[in-house]
């Protein structure tokens, strides 16, 4: 499997490195797997070229290319070729699709929308000149909460002194007062490398750096190169600071182009997991792409261990530093089911022997327990003949001797008021039913489960529009249903009800049917809806409406009935791209803004939903 490169922003020419009126313009390109049919060149106004690149020949397939150049501002020509005709298109032949980037001042201003984009591309680009960047305001005091060590401008707003100590409210160590942890300031990191065959990289090699500088710029130095020379998986051991940041870029070549994929690295402490990267078929590492991480060894917080400190307990223990009440100074049996048990002792030193018989020691009583060593005072029984059948009508829950005079239990409602009273029965088995008067059909709205004698008050279900607003409001109706509609509220009358989708959409795009009068114009636009878009009427026979998009919304292009210009916008306001004297426009998945002028005069602005 091949990997799609993902974009490395970091290569850019800073403005500060170009002549005076010029500024940095960088080209990204990540070929498809035929980087060999590639090549661009930017051209300006007059045909002179400003900077070109490819075919790009000896380089490992997918491997991106940077070329940067300093740029006038000016508009220029950008020519993209492919020998083969097909683009980046690299899908079209089992591989992954190649992409084109064109940045400047840090933001992409051009990028390539179709990866099948043919044998040529010709577009225009249009520089400007990079602004400042803007000021960074913050607290620039280290020794206060606040710092903030990307600021460059001292706003005076520092206002909590750092108390440096642990605080962890769990740890042994912890500090009330302190709001800043002491962290430690380097550990050993661990890089651990893997390989799903078993047989190593195969030339595939790993190099780690760590930035020198706790802000921008990082000052990246390298620490060293890594791989795996053979096996399933091998770890190196790193000294690394906390807090600085560390990158790590993984780079291939001819020989371990196909066995790339079956890479896994991951960069860890004894506290964090910096950088994690396992690899495989379905995450490969993106090849020659900076992956940065943070790393982190911890504070001076001290956990809690637990167990007896008191050195004065039998089960003292000096390695621990908090007491978790388990201290004993006077062992024994303390389980109360002994009869060695005594309740002076508190801990237990498995000295209980005779396990405590609890009986009558009567001889004389029904509850003799020949087995019993201890008497519970009063636990004796007599002997108390009667109806021992718990089932009996007359049984005696005090007998302990049957005598035969049991009567059997005749279970029912004995209470002669009663709804289901039963003459026969002896024992109320609690079953008497009051009698409810109510509406006992389950199909009424008024239904009441309780009622068992139907009192005639059932209410039925009267379906129909409950809405007073709707045009169709039925006061009689008790259920809602879907049936309410509503008027428009046109001059020009209801010609249909609401809800109805091209309707709305006819009185949306042409005021004059919803205003003045629905005409046959009016009906014309209808159908054309209602067919589909695609009736009987030709939308291009509506005059009143020729600058308005359709359909909205769509799934990629938007048509007029003129030519026009067109403007597109984005969410961030941004100006995303200009179309001179076109009738179509293919726009992006979302919520598009866009203006539209013609030749008359005539502008509006609008917003199209890209489904």
């Amino acid at each position: 499997m091949r990997y799609l490169i993902s974009l490395l922003l970091c290569i850019n020419v800073a403005f500060a490195q170009c002549p005076p009126g010029t500024w940095g313009l960088d080209i990204i390109i990540n070929p498809d797997q035929y980087p060999e049919e590639t090549s661009f060149v930017v051209l300006n106004t007059e045909g002179d070229t400003l900077m070109q690149g490819g075919p790009f020949l000896d380089i490992i397939d997918y491997q991106p290319q940077y070329i940067s150049t300093c740029s006038p501002v000016d508009t220029f020509i950008l020519v993209l070729n492919d020998d083969y005709g097909d683009g980046v298109a690299g899908s079209l032949w089992g591989g992954e699709d190649g992409s084109v980037y064109i940045e400047q001042c840090g933001d992409t201003i051009w990028e390539l929308e179709e990866a099948d984009f043919g044998f040529q591309l010709v577009d225009t680009l249009i520089t400007t000149n990079c602004p400042p960047p803007p000021p960074i305001f913050g607290c620039m005091d280290s020794s206060y909460v606040e710092f903030d060590f990307t600021a460059t401008v001292d706003t005076g707003m520092c206002y909590t002194p750092i108390i440096y100590g642990c605080t962890d409210s769990l740890a042994y160590n912890y500090v009330d007062s302190a709001n800043t942890d002491i962290n430690i300031s380097s550990c050993a990191h661990y890089l651990e490398l893997t390989d799903l065959a078993g047989n190593g990289w195969a030339g595939s090699i790993l190099i780690v750096s760590q930035a020198t500088n706790l802000s921008p710029p990082y000052s990246f130095a390298v620490i060293d190169t890594f791989t795996l020379a053979d096996g399933f998986d091998t770890t190196y051991t790193l000294n690394l600071q906390a807090g600085y940041l560390v990158k790590a870029i993984f780079e291939i070549n001819y020989q371990s182009d196909f066995t790339a994929v079956q890479c896994g690295y991951t960069l860890y402490s004894d506290d964090y997991i910096a950088i994690e990267q396992e690899g495989g078929f379905a995450d490969p590492i993106p090849p020659f792409m900076h992956i940065t991480g943070e790393t982190y060894c911890g504070n001076e917080c001290i956990d809690r261990t637990y167990g007896c400190i008191d050195t004065l307990a039998i089960n003292y223990n000096d390695s621990v530093n908090t007491d978790d009440g388990s201290c004993y100074y006077n062992p024994g049996c303390t389980n109360p089911l002994y009869l060695e048990y005594d309740a002076a002792y508190d801990y237990d030193d498995n000295s209980c022997a005779t396990l405590i018989a609890y009986g009558c020691m009567d001889t004389t009583a029904f509850n003799y327990d020949p087995l019993a060593n201890v008497e519970i005072p009063g636990s004796c029984i007599a002997v108390v003949e009667g109806c021992m059948d718990d089932d009996a009508f007359n049984y005696s829950v005090n007998a302990n001797v049957d005598d035969g005079s049991c009567i059997p239990i005749i279970f029912g409602c004995i209470d002669p008021t009663a709804f289901n009273y039963c003459d026969t029965c002896n024992t109320d088995n609690g079953s008497c039913i009051e009698t409810v008067n109510g509406c006992t059909d389950s199909t009424a709205l008024n239904y009441y489960a309780l009622a068992n004698t139907d009192n005639s008050s059932c209410i039925y279900p009267l379906p129909g529009c409950t809405d007073p607003t709707a045009v169709n409001f039925n006061a009689l109706a008790n259920v809602a249903d879907s049936s309410c509609y509503y008027s428009s509220g046109c001059a020009s009358g209801d010609v249909y009800y609401l809800p109805d989708a091209c309707f709305e959409w006819v009185i949306q795009v042409d005021q004059y049917c919803c205003n003045d009068v629905w005409d046959n114009t009016c009906y014309e636009l209808y159908n054309y809806c209602e067919e589909g878009w695609t009736g009987p009427v030709d939308i291009s026979m509506y005059k009143r409406s020729k600058l308005i998009p359709y359909p909205n919304p769509t799934r990629d292009y938007i048509n007029f009935n003129e030519t026009v210009d067109v403007l597109v916008i984005d969410n961030y306001g941004k100006k995303h791209k200009l179309y001179l004297d076109t009738k179509r426009v293919k726009l992006e998945k979302g919520i598009n803004y866009i203006k539209v002028s013609n030749d008359n005069g005539v502008n509006f602005t609008t917003i199209i939903i890209v489904q």
